[in-house]
């Protein structure tokens, strides 16, 4: 997966790559950061066949909170 340079273009954008052992993990640390910044909320799960984990990706403007105007 390839990270467009729109995602990060600017200071304070971020792409978080999260790999876990499982959905329910990643989801909860997706939420939790849906909780601090603006993101991109809960996003696609997927597995890499041969490797250990779920992954998925979360697009993250920490210059912002979730609850800004």
């Amino acid at each position: 997966m390839d990270i467009a340079e729109q995602h990060i273009a600017e200071p304070g954008l971020a792409v978080l790559d999260i790999t876990a052992a499982d959905e329910d993990t990643v989801r909860a640390v997706m939420e939790g950061l849906q909780q601090l910044w603006a993101t991109s909320g809960v996003t696609a799960m997927w597995r890499v066949p041969g490797e250990a984990g779920v992954r998925a990706r979360v697009y993250a403007d920490v210059r912002h909170r979730p609850n800004d105007a």
